[in-house]
């Protein structure tokens, strides 16, 4: 059968999963009578509650005797090591771009490492249909993206659909018939050419391991393209590191290829074909799996380095142990390598005391999305902030900068540039109208001044501004930055926090909880209205008396307190403080200082 091997790539949001659900639907994939979920590559339940996709997958189609195999890849900068590797599987790509919002901020990331490797992009102008879409226009900012990014002329002359992955259909023209997405497979067909790899079925088996996982009934298994030959279950296969040096030897236990949705064994793998091998105990990412003659192993894409680290500790905090199972520090630590191990883009330290873990990686929605799935599975956890991770080039002193593409309401331009451009040291690239009463700013911004920004940011547009950032470049560092500008309430007890107590608390500022919850000593409650850390009492109940006397026994009425998510809650904290994770709950509190420290720190601040 003949091949053809595409990857699927978008901004967060544009619809590519939504496509996919179509493509399968439409060339026979379900049975007509199959319950089908909607977004169904979506298997992650963090992916599915977000809307976004986190880890890349396969599938395939056919059409008109043609097997596509077709990968949906993340969305997301922070998931980007997903996304250089899965490219080097395919033969073409398909650029969903949003007709209404124009090429954003991950399409340039993704299109960027497409273009590069020399892929020809078809371009799926989608949601075509919704009243603000402008496609005329869309299609030539996609021309000028591909130019910025140094496409050549090949690319540049790039094949396009009008469609709308919700309504089903894809068309070559704007008024086309509107019916199912024929029109978009069959331009996959004449635009994407067959594998290279297929004239080379007859040389010794090559293999490049793109993503690995596991199999509870058949353990480690890597999937990849087939570069050369053919294996067949039984096959005694090698492994090479990016080095050359040979890791393990192996049997193949099972060869499993995607049909629709599923893995299904098949008799032999193919040059050209991606397909997933079982059998081997220490091969990973970026490891060549090749036959017993083979010494030289494919080259793997670098990968791009970490911009950010957070230090992942146990709990030590006096409730620890109450909602988790998982609590020591040896089992957070195989946890760690386990993620390391399968996600490049991640890398894991040990801390001098051996107790806490430096995790390195992308950005804060990654680190987020690693705790969120920890303590689903039972982990309690304290987490720092988030610090930028440095470079150090003939002796000067680089920091991460990354490119900030925001469309905002016109009344809020003003508020949102002072804040870019002045305390947080940014630089105003591009400021333009967006239509429909609103404007695009582009800037480039340092990591460290968008740590925490988020909320603020949606403070100060009244929830109507959307930011999209990504990893632009490094520059010499440009100086402090000020850091959260309020202080924070501290509890001075522990006990259960009563609602006379907050309620006397209200006015020196917000409060992160509310009545007859368990609180300790330490523990941060609120935020204060000042720039100073203020120690309060939220169990001091009202002084009884035998005297009556009007308006004393009014109702105590509690402005609802204000609940962090996850990722909030990392990029709130200052320094001195952790966010504590538990299955259950997040909390905020203050690092445990010894005596001597505490004692140095007041006289400091006095």
């Amino acid at each position: 059968m003949d091949i053809r091997n595409i990857a699927i790539i978008a901004h967060v949001d544009h619809g590519k999963t939504t496509l996919v659900d179509q493509l399968l639907k439409q060339s026979g994939s379900f049975r007509e009578n199959q319950s089908v979920a909607e977004r169904v590559m979506d298997s992650n339940d963090i992916e599915r509650e977000r809307g976004i996709t986190i880890l890349a997958k396969a599938t395939s189609v056919e059409w008109k005797g043609t097997r596509v195999n077709i990968v949906d890849t993340p969305g997301h900068a922070d998931f980007g090591g997903e996304v250089e590797r899965i490219l080097s599987m395919v033969d073409g790509v398909c650029l969903l771009v949003d007709a209404a919002e124009g090429p954003m901020p991950q399409t340039k990331f993704v299109t960027s490492k497409a273009l590069a490797l020399g892929l020809r992009p078809i371009v799926v102008l989608n949601k075509v249909d919704k009243p603000a879409a402008e496609p005329d226009q869309t299609l030539n900012e996609v021309f000028d993206l591909f130019a910025n990014l140094g496409a050549s002329d090949e690319q540049l002359d790039f094949p396009h659909v009008y469609a709308s992955g919700i309504g089903g259909w894809a068309d070559e023209t704007l008024d086309g018939p509107r019916k199912d997405m024929s029109a978009l497979f069959d331009l996959i067909l004449r635009h994407v050419q067959p594998p290279a790899q297929l004239a080379r079925r007859d040389e010794p088996f090559q293999m490049l391991a793109t993503t690995l996982g596991a199999d509870p009934f058949i353990g480690r298994i890597l999937t990849g393209r087939v570069e050369a030959g053919t294996a067949r279950a039984g096959d005694t296969l090698k492994a090479l590191s990016r080095d050359g040096e040979r890791i393990e030897q192996f049997r193949v236990s099972k060869v499993l290829a995607f049909r629709g949705l599923t893995q299904t064994p098949i008799d032999e793998a193919v040059a050209g074909d991606i397909v997933t091998l079982a059998g081997m105990t220490k091969a990973t990412v970026a490891d060549t799996l090749c036959a017993p003659e083979v010494d030289t192993p494919l080259q793997a894409k670098p990968i791009d380095p970490p911009t950010i680290s957070v230090t992942f500790g146990i709990n030590d905090s006096p409730l620890a142990g109450r909602d988790g199972t998982k609590v020591q520090s040896r089992v957070i630590r195989e946890r760690l390598l386990r993620e390391a191990e399968t996600n490049v883009a991640i890398k894991v330290e040990d801390t001098p005391g051996g107790d806490a873990f430096v995790v390195s990686g992308r950005g804060e929605l990654q680190m987020g999305v690693l705790i969120e799935n920890m303590r689903r599975e039972g982990f309690e956890l304290s987490i720092s902030r988030p610090r930028v991770i440095f470079r150090d080039e003939d002796g000067e002193r680089l920091e991460p900068v990354e490119e900030v593409i925001i469309d905002v309401d016109d009344d809020y331009t003003g508020v949102v540039i002072d804040k870019l451009t002045g305390a947080r040291k940014g630089d105003l690239v591009e400021m333009r109208p967006a239509g429909h009463g609103k404007t695009r700013i582009v800037a480039h911004v340092p990591s460290r001044g968008l740590i925490g920004y988020q909320g603020e940011f949606m403070t100060d547009t009244r929830g109507n501004g959307v930011l999209n950032r990504i990893f632009h470049g490094w520059t010499p560092f440009k100086g402090a930055i000020q850091g959260r500008r309020q202080g924070v309430l501290i509890s001075m007890e522990d006990g259960v926090s009563v609602a006379y107590a907050l309620w006397n608390l209200e006015e020196r500022g917000k409060l992160f909880i509310g009545a007859q919850e368990q609180v300790y000593q330490g523990m941060v409650i609120g935020e204060h209205s000042r720039d100073n850390d203020l120690e309060v009492n939220p169990l001091k109940g009202k002084k009884l008396t035998n005297v009556r006397a009007s308006g004393t026994d009014e109702a105590v009425r509690l402005t609802p307190p204000v609940r962090m998510s996850l990722e909030e809650a990392i990029a709130y904290i200052d320094d001195d403080e952790l966010v504590e994770v538990t299955p259950r709950i997040v909390r905020l509190r203050k690092r445990h200082l010894d005596p001597h420290e505490r004692k140095r720190q007041s006289r400091a601040g006095a």
